[in-house]
């Protein structure tokens, strides 16, 4: 939007606060190759449009907000003469990107001093190269600076995911091994104890009976009922009666397996009247070691479906097989996060999942997504772990409007509210030195606000702080956003500073 043309004063210009220590004939040279214009209340320019000029507010009031979400959220609003915004960057050329980072409009009939792009890269070039030089510095040496941290802090992130994954691999596959082992030992008591049957006068129908007898024992093992402690002591003491009066001395040895097994009392009756007196007992240690057999495949066929489970696991959690930016079920990447965390969460920390399942899935880039994740429940288990170690982390999903909530919710100490409005700062972090890189929220803010047009908050009490997300229910593909968080900045100081 153009205002309208009005007489530039060197003197008027010289008057503003950027512009105090300029010579006459810089001052001169501003006005000749600069404007003043006039702008009725309305936009000036729009976040994301090329930056074309440099804006220095001589009367009026001026607004500059930037989007996050689908909303235009005011971050300045000001009458101080002198503040500036615009294309600030305009000294560094087509080494980034020269587009508006906020948009600007004004309230009020209001003055701007405006000069174009090109006109200001040139006098900032000529009359302070050193500053230019310096500010090169600060801006590439910065973005290099939260490059290097940044990848830091996902190569810290991926060294606890991964000691975490092997923690939990490695109890199911060491349960497996176990169990392979015995199942073997077992299988060659049964292999000698069936030896021991068929050397035995046993008809061809009593064998038939012993058969029939065992397939029932193992589909009894496959319906099991859960007893208490208490059900399974009294049928454990009548299973060990039982083989006792029939015989059986080492009956005590038997009966915990028949129990976990879902046998009684009854069950042995039918065994006893299905086989003769003589091959009872061997017939029951037959049955034993099947029984046996059968609760170990069950322990290795859930030690290996563990295993499967936490490869898929780590599988949805990296992406590495699936498109990068996608429609996606939020709480599988959450489910995923948190089983990849579950070794770093410990015992200590009840995790509470609060899901809306009727939410739809929504447009992403999933992987990141999980790194938000990932930063804010090592976040949420830091503070937890600070308070004492023991607590609660609770994940919400919920609909807000047309948006998605994610929340995480801790019962650690609360974030001081001296300290709350910087928090996603870039390098600030309250973990002690080695602990942290303080990009973790700085990172999370990007992810959501630049590439999700979403928005990050966060509420905190002592006992209860929460991480709220909110991602777009149904968006195009996101485009770039602000690449820092909003911020507020006093009247004493520019409309926006450089990034």
């Amino acid at each position: 939007m153009s205002g309208r043309p009005m007489p530039c004063s060197p003197a008027e210009i010289g008057s503003l606060f950027l512009f105090e220590k300029l010579t006459p004939e810089q001052l001169g040279r501003l006005c000749a190759e600069g404007r003043v214009e006039r702008f009725e209340p309305g936009p000036v320019y729009t976040e994301g449009a090329p930056a074309t000029c440099f804006y220095v507010m001589i009367e009026g009031t001026v607004v500059l907000s930037r989007r996050v979400g689908g909303d235009d959220v005011e971050v300045t609003r000001t009458s101080q003469r002198g503040v500036y915004s615009g294309a600030m960057q305009a000294y560094l050329g087509d080494r980034v990107p020269q587009v508006y980072n906020n948009s600007m409009r004004v309230t009020e009939p209001t003055r701007f001093f405006v000069v174009p792009a090109d006109v200001f890269a040139d006098i900032m070039r000529d009359w302070f190269p050193m500053a230019v030089h310096l500010l090169e510095g600060l801006f590439f040496g910065s973005k290099n600076a939260q490059a290097a941290i940044g990848q830091r802090e996902r190569l810290l992130a991926l060294g606890s995911l991964s000691a975490g994954l092997t923690h939990e691999l490695n109890n199911p596959a060491a349960a497996a091994v176990r169990a392979t082992a015995t199942l073997r030992e077992r299988v060659a008591k049964m292999r000698h104890k069936l030896a021991l049957i068929a050397e035995g006068p046993f008809s061809r129908d009593a064998l038939a009976s012993l058969i029939e007898v065992q397939e029932r024992t193992a589909e009894r093992v496959a319906k099991a009922p859960s007893l208490s402690p208490l059900e399974a002591s009294d049928r454990e003491d009548a299973l060990t009666e039982w083989l006792e009066d029939h015989g059986m001395d080492y009956g005590w040895q038997y009966a915990p397996v028949f129990v976990q097994a879902g046998l009684d009392v009854d069950w042995l009756e039918q065994v006893a009247a299905a086989v003769a007196p003589e091959i009872l007992p061997n017939a029951v240690g037959w049955l034993n070691y099947t029984i046996e057999t059968e609760l170990l495949m069950y322990e290795i066929e859930d030690s290996t479906t563990r295993i499967s489970h936490l490869v898929d696991a780590a599988k949805q959690y990296s992406q590495l097989d699936r498109a990068p930016y996608r429609v996606v079920d939020v709480h599988e990447l959450l489910d995923s996060t948190l089983l990849m965390l579950s070794g770093k969460i410990g015992q200590r920390i009840e995790v509470v999942k609060e899901y809306d399942r009727t939410l739809p899935e929504v447009p992403a880039y999933p992987a990141e997504l999980n790194q938000v994740w990932t930063n804010l429940v090592d976040n949420a288990v830091f503070a937890v772990n600070s308070a004492g170690g023991e607590g609660t982390l609770t994940v919400r999903t919920a609909r807000e409007g047309d948006r998605m909530l994610v929340e995480f919710r801790d019962t650690g100490p609360g974030i001081p509210s001296d300290i709350r409005g910087r928090i996603f700062d870039p390098f600030f972090t309250t973990k002690p030195v080695g602990e942290g890189t303080g990009l973790g929220l700085d990172i999370s803010w990007r992810i959501i606000v630049n590439k999700h047009h979403g928005s990050l908050r966060v509420e905190s009490a002592p006992g209860d702080t929460r991480f709220q997300v909110l991602l777009p229910l149904t968006a195009p593909a996101p485009e770039s956003l602000p690449d820092s968080p909003p911020e507020s900045l006093p009247e004493s100081q520019p409309a926006e500073e450089p990034a």
